[in-house]
């Protein structure tokens, strides 16, 4: 395919003036933003999450790929919005995100590996700002307090040995504590991803908090006159990407923060582009609806007024098996009995999406050669015990023909819904801890929050300086409802503890750390980079995802 083939075929499948579409190759491009100043009707939005997952993930890219192919297949005129791959998970444990089987965007590799620079000029401009503190410390010339600095760098990839590191150990430097954040968990990329334009933009950088003074006064990015430098960094960066799946429906894909850690959202812009430009846009948020739904809900909804028309739940057999206390090495063999016990997990999350009061569809995301009949059937009797559509897809196998009953019954959930006004779970007038709270008891189904010493001082430290009229990000483990991420099925009887914050205020949001969970992950004893390959012609292989 030629550029200008995939140009032309684009533009017309998304009713754009080709002059929008900036070529990146052969078979990838940007989208100028200017096109929404002239485009900006909308479709439907489509939330897509899933239930606690195992290691591997239960396929929610692949199936809002497949879902999205759905939609054409019968007929709907459908668009995806989706997040970057991340590096860090390309090369560590879980591989690359672009679906699997017959339902993958292309060009996978391309995607996978520093996708249209975005994931490089988000790193290059936080780690300017990083090298200008520090500057400004050498020379004297700011109020922050070197032992205060809360600003840290980031790198795309996991590496446990920048977690914690000394800088300015040389004859020049001004020695301090520092760190590294994995580069989806930069405020930077959050900012990036909640902003309506360039302007939008600069003022979330410009509110960015980095530390404070040794009188506890908040200091912010501004004060270091490089906004503008970071905006032209990312002044390309900032008009989202455009590919397609194996079928050929438009994909935006665009931003990747981490749910676990991060808000766990495609662009702001990404979403409207894809509304603008579609009858249905499937999007998704990372990991299970307790971390990216929520989020999405509660950050992205509140921030934009987005909304979703429906949610999809995606669930496996092998899941289900896992919550119903299956060894994860045994998740082949049928076994019907731990299905129904594992289903109180899936039970647990569609009793969350029910709280925001539009239409639920499970999706049964089917491993052909491994489930049966009897297992699928005790899902679909949960599902009608609770009022929520189900359908199963084999998006892997068949692509869009495998989604068509899943395609069918969410336009018709979208169709026969009268959505009410979208309202978030919370209202930002009640304390952090309360926010906190209820989204423990009606999402984790905890019993509440433990907040140690050292959250309660950094809290006091932001309301002593006006920070914490915001929504939270939860950061928590994505292996369990409650903070212990060895406790699978529905917890009871538990509460979450949360040891710190960070403050996320050009992007809107506090950070709350729970458990054990870390803004830089680690890599596997066996990494994925030791199974890829470059052939001889160029041709990467061994690449998962």
């Amino acid at each position: 395919m030629t550029e200008e083939s995939f140009v032309v075929k684009m533009a017309s499948k998304l009713g754009l003036d080709e002059k929008f579409i900036i070529p990146y190759g052969r078979d990838k491009a940007k989208v100028d933003i200017a096109a929404l100043k002239e485009n900006r009707k909308q479709g439907h939005l489509i939330l897509v999450s899933a239930l606690t997952p195992t290691p591997a993930g239960e396929g929610k890219t692949t199936v809002s790929i497949g879902l999205a192919q759905g939609l054409q297949a019968i007929g709907k005129r459908s668009c995806l919005a989706l997040r970057e791959p991340s590096m860090g998970p390309v090369f560590g444990r879980k591989g690359g995100a672009t679906g699997g089987g017959a339902s993958s965007i292309t060009p996978g590799v391309s995607i996978n590996l520093c996708f249209n620079g975005d994931f490089s000029a988000i790193t290059a401009a936080n780690n300017l700002l990083s090298a200008v503190i520090d500057n400004a410390l050498f020379y004297r010339t700011t109020k922050l307090d070197q032992n205060k600095v809360t600003w840290k760098r980031v790198i795309d990839m996991n590496d446990r040995s920048l977690r914690s590191i000394v800088v300015g150990l040389n004859r020049n430097g001004v020695p301090r504590e520092e760190g590294f954040n994995i580069t989806p968990a930069s405020e930077v990329m959050a900012c990036f991803c909640l902003a309506e334009s360039l302007d939008d933009l600069r003022r979330r950088i410009d509110n960015i908090v980095v530390g404070f003074t040794a009188e506890d006064e908040a200091v912010y990015a501004k004060e270091f006159g490089v906004t503008d430098s970071m905006l032209a960094i990312l002044k390309d960066a900032i008009n989202p990407n455009l590919v397609q799946s194996l079928e050929g429906v438009p994909a935006f894909v665009h931003g990747g923060p981490f749910a676990n850690i991060a808000h766990g959202c495609n662009s702001v812009l990404a979403t409207r582009m894809a509304l603008a430009c579609s009858e249905y846009t499937v999007t998704e948020a990372g990991f299970a609806f307790d971390l990216g739904a929520e989020k999405f809900l509660d950050i992205k909804c509140r921030q934009s007024g987005l909304s979703p028309d429906a949610i999809v739940i995606v669930a496996t057999i092998r899941a289900l098996k896992m919550h119903g206390g299956v060894d994860k090495k045994q998740l082949d063999p049928p076994n019907v009995e731990a299905v129904r016990k594992g289903l109180e997990n899936l039970a647990a999350h569609i009793t969350s999406a029910k709280l925001y009061n539009r239409p639920v569809t499970v999706a049964i995301n089917l491993f052909a050669a491994t489930d049966t009949e009897e297992e699928i059937a005790e899902v679909k009797k949960l599902c009608a015990e609770m009022g929520v559509g189900c359908a199963v897809a084999n998006v892997f196998g068949e692509g869009g023909q495998g989604a068509k009953g899943l395609a069918a019954t969410v336009a018709e959930s979208i169709e026969k819904a009268d959505n009410p006004p979208f309202k978030c779970l919370y209202e930002l007038d009640i304390p952090v801890k309360e926010r906190m709270e209820t989204i423990a008891r009606k999402i984790y189904g905890a019993d509440g929050v433990v907040l140690t010493k050292a959250a309660l001082k950094k809290l006091d430290l932001m309301e002593r300086n006006g920070l914490t009229n915001l929504p939270v990000c939860m950061a928590k483990t994505q292996n369990s409802l409650s903070d212990d991420a060895t406790v699978v099925g529905r917890p009871k009887g538990f509460v979450i503890t949360v040891r710190d914050f960070e403050i996320a205020n050009g992007a809107g949001f506090l950070v709350a750390l729970t458990g054990d969970i870390l803004r830089m992950p680690a890599l596997p004893k066996e990494p994925s980079a030791k199974a890829i390959k470059v052939e001889a012609d160029g041709t990467i292989t061994g690449m998962k995802g």
